[in-house]
């Protein structure tokens, strides 16, 4: 049945691209590149599509899926699905070597045979953006493909997978989605759907090969796809519909050939969560031995679905042929009221789903944890649950507010967003003490199972890198580091330029925030022990560097980013150098702010600690005991994967 599906799935997207003929490229303004190039081009993208996400979904399944051994090995049946990512990984990559020569030639309407010459082929590598998306997902593939020969153990295994995830990513930055108005809604919402549906056709895939092994404990891999299968089901349909409504409107989906082939891949969709939430559940109470037949059956329609995915990608969306668009709405994806006043900060709203809707999510979730506590009696202290929603309200201001609407536009309204980002919301959010509620709330995995978010969090914050990453000397090397190679180097320009770059960019300054102020003033225990003395001195020492950095943004005669600005022709941005300077004051306020709040804090933990500690050094108190048994803990789990 899966060979069958994959016979339809490839035939669906021939028949597709042939019968799309010629008109997409003539409205694009190109040649039709013939039915080979297109024909192998699209061919190929399946192949690519397909390898990649058995590749992600098979690493995901030997992780949680799967119970490893006691000394964090990979069980048998986790090494399989490894194995099995390893090989449609080599299939990933060679996809892509073979497709990229397809591919450009497409992409600008010339017979594969004009792109083969070396000099051709690598001045339209440089000159198209789609070809650098598609080596970066290469290179991903070539990593996880040889990592997965040497991947024994969760940990190795976990870092392949979430690098196949990534690895997911690179062409929807150069598809219809990158395009366009609402260019930013339409990417972050596909790369929501592509990953998600990645994932959840390769653990598919993987289950349908341990069911017919018949090794392990299939019943405990069939409960846990159920349940994962309804979440995919209910993300991929939300995010689906948002961005189908985004690329065509509601009267374009009857009347043109890509609104057709939305309703088409919905229907699909609609299949194969009927046979994931309905069919399975009557196979498991019913007929067990009919779970091969129902996963192949899953499969073929999810392949299929790629097919149709393979028509869309060749058609243009009615979106992309709508009104002119303003250099505005080009860049960032929408208009904007006016001047960036209090008024306009206070009213403009855009919700990013990429780190706005994650800190809504992140607050929901840290108050039903404390809530369960309650319910079993323990105390959990309210000033951190304060401390963790003000946090997570900044993070949402600074990325979701007028602030966060205007900071692609303004340079001195993207300093206030990172500075938010990188300065005040991580300060706030580590003395919420969110490892130790969630250490305190998730039960541990049953003997035998597959571990629970309980373990992967142990596992993850006891891994190497995040020991390498506490270490005060790189903590505080890339807290002041990035901000110096970010602006004066050039590479800003580049970042600002692009929507997923800059969505990137505002996780990584939150994510080197939040690490710094965890070894500084953390609540949670940190892989590496630093005495306050230490610590205060780290702050001290990390004060000046960023005031430097302030005061060179504020002085300096060159513009950061000009190119990129000047391109906006925004009127109340016309004087960029004194945008910067003001961009310069905003950095050296808020920066210096929260180094002072962060001091403060230090030295009232430094005398509560003092506090708990008597004559001798024998720690007593609340605090200290949550701290002794969270390290006990992690002793014991170390011992166990050891022993």
């Amino acid at each position: 049945m899966s060979g069958a599906g994959l016979l339809l799935g490839l035939v669906l997207a021939v028949v597709l691209v042939l019968r799309s003929g010629g008109g997409g490229y003539g409205a694009l303004g190109y040649s039709d590149p013939g039915a080979v190039t297109k024909v192998c081009a699209y061919v190929l993208r399946f192949v690519v599509d397909v390898a990649s996400a058995v590749a992600a979904g098979s690493l995901a399944y030997a992780l949680f899926f799967t119970a490893s051994e006691p000394n964090g090995r990979l069980s048998p049946d986790g090494w399989a699905a490894t194995w099995v990512a390893g090989w449609a990984a080599w299939l990933w990559f060679g996809g892509i070597v073979l497709m990229m020569p397809f591919d450009m030639a497409d992409a600008i309407g010339v017979p594969v045979s004009e792109v083969l010459g070396p000099v051709d082929f690598a001045g339209l590598f440089m000159a198209l953006y789609e070809p650098r998306a598609w080596l970066a997902s290469a290179l991903v593939a070539l990593v996880v493909a040889v990592g997965c020969r040497v991947a024994l153990r969760w940990r190795a295994a976990l870092g392949l997978a979430v690098l196949a995830v990534l690895g997911l990513l690179p062409p929807v930055v150069s598809g219809h989605a990158s395009s366009g108005a609402a260019h930013d809604y339409a990417m972050n919402s596909m790369a929501f759907h592509v990953v998600v549906a990645g994932l959840w056709f390769g653990v598919l895939v993987a289950l349908s090969l341990h069911l017919r092994r018949g090794t392990g404990q299939v019943e405990v891999a069939v409960a846990s796809y159920q349940r994962f299968a309804t979440g995919c089901w209910i993300l991929i349909a939300a995010s689906g519909i948002f961005v189908a409504l985004l690329l065509t409107p509601p009267a374009a989906l009857v009347t043109t050939g890509y609104g057709r082939l939305v309703l088409l891949k919905g229907v699909a969709l609609v299949a194969v969560g009927a046979l994931s939430v309905v069919a399975r559940s009557r196979a498991v109470r019913d007929r067990p031995h009919r779970l091969v037949r129902l996963a192949a059956t899953e499969t073929a329609v999810f392949l299929v679905t790629f097919g149709v995915t393979m028509g869309m990608v060749q058609v243009s969306p009615p979106a992309v042929f709508g009104p002119e668009l303003s250099p505005v709405e080009i860049a960032v994806g929408y208009s904007l009221p006016g001047a960036p006043n209090l008024l306009n900060l206070l009213t403009t709203w855009r919700l990013d789903l990429v780190l706005g809707l994650p800190a809504l999510v992140a607050a929901a979730v840290y108050l039903l944890g404390a809530r369960r506590l309650r319910w079993r009696g323990e105390r959990w202290p309210p000033g951190r649950t304060t401390a963790w929603l003000t946090g997570c309200g900044l993070v949402f201001v600074a990325t979701s507010s007028g602030v966060g609407a205007y900071a692609p536009a303004g340079f001195s309204e993207h300093v206030s967003s990172h500075m938010v980002l990188g300065m005040l919301a991580p300060l706030l959010l580590v003395l919420g003490g969110p490892l130790t509620l969630a250490l305190r709330v998730l039960p541990a995995a049953a003997t035998g199972r597959a571990p629970g978010p309980r373990e992967w969090l142990v596992a993850v914050v006891d891994s190497g890198m995040v020991r390498a990453l506490s270490h005060p000397a790189v903590a505080a090397g890339l807290f002041v580091a990035s901000y110096y190679l970010l602006y004066f180097t050039g590479v800003f320009g580049w970042v600002i330029d692009e929507h997923w770059s800059r969505m990137a960019l505002n996780v990584f300054v939150l994510a080197v925030g939040y690490q710094f102020y965890w070894i500084v003033v953390g609540i949670d225990p940190s892989p590496r022990r630093f005495p306050h003395l230490g610590r205060l001195g780290l702050v001290f020492a990390v004060m000046p560097f960023h005031a430097v950095f302030a005061v060179i943004v504020m002085t300096m005669r060159t513009v950061i980013a000009e190119n990129y600005y000047r391109t906006l022709t925004l009127p109340w941005f016309s004087d960029l150098l004194a945008d910067q300077r003001l961009a310069g004051i905003i950095s050296l306020v808020a920066g210096e702010l929260g180094l002072v709040v962060a001091q403060v804090v230090l030295l009232v933990q430094w005398y509560r600690y003092d506090r708990l500690v008597d004559f001798r050094g024998a720690p007593t108190g609340e605090e200290d005991e949550e701290t002794m048994a969270y390290r006990a803990m992690l002793t014991k789990l170390r011992q166990s994967r050891s022993g």
